[in-house]
């Protein structure tokens, strides 16, 4: 398996709304595999593909946590078919917006639709944590962040403090080439 690099906000590729899976043919199940690997690697509960450069509509989630056996979920086309009018918050980051955190509300629970990596149609029932990453990581697909959830305030000052970070890495990664 291959470890993808995660696009880091702000990037307009975030931002871009993904196509539907025709099939999940081999190339798109070893994509999965190869996302399910990175989001572990980062570490990570969730990843879909828009933050690894890939405009399809595709997640993998787990949200085993400490010495929980490992509980992947791969997904193409995710569709929420039904959504609980009751909400919870839950504390939300991002691997796309690293050390970023914030509240978010969310309908608690959830029951989703989509075709596995065996392009297999399965539908689920999802409450609390697992509700919550795979609405996040829904989200992406639709070029939608955690943050676009939050107040402008708050939004505004994390996009600023990525937006200084990234113009430090860059700055930093140009110096080195420069001295080599």
């Amino acid at each position: 398996m291959a470890l993808l690099d995660i696009i880091v906000a702000p990037d307009p590729r975030l931002k871009k709304k993904a196509a539907a899976v025709e099939r999940v043919d081999a190339a798109t199940a070893k994509l999965m595999a190869d996302m399910l690997d990175t989001m572990y690697e980062a570490p990570g509960v969730g990843l879909a593909a828009p933050q690894v450069g890939v405009l399809k509509r595709i997640i993998v989630v787990d949200p085993a946590r400490d010495e929980a056996p490992p509980a992947p979920l791969k997904m193409a086309n995710p569709e929420i078919v039904w959504a609980s009018v009751e909400t919870k918050i839950h504390e939300e980051g991002c691997l796309s917006l690293p050390e970023e955190y914030e509240e978010v509300r969310r309908p608690d629970k959830i029951k989703v639709r989509y075709v596995d990596e065996h392009n297999e149609i399965r539908t689920i029932d999802a409450e609390g944590l697992l509700s919550v990453i795979i609405q996040h990581e829904m989200d992406h697909l639709e070029g939608t962040l955690f943050v676009d959830h939050i107040s402008n305030l708050k939004r505004n000052m994390i996009m600023r403090r990525l937006t200084k970070i990234k113009k430090l890495d860059d700055a930093a990664k140009r110096h080195a080439i420069e001295t080599t």
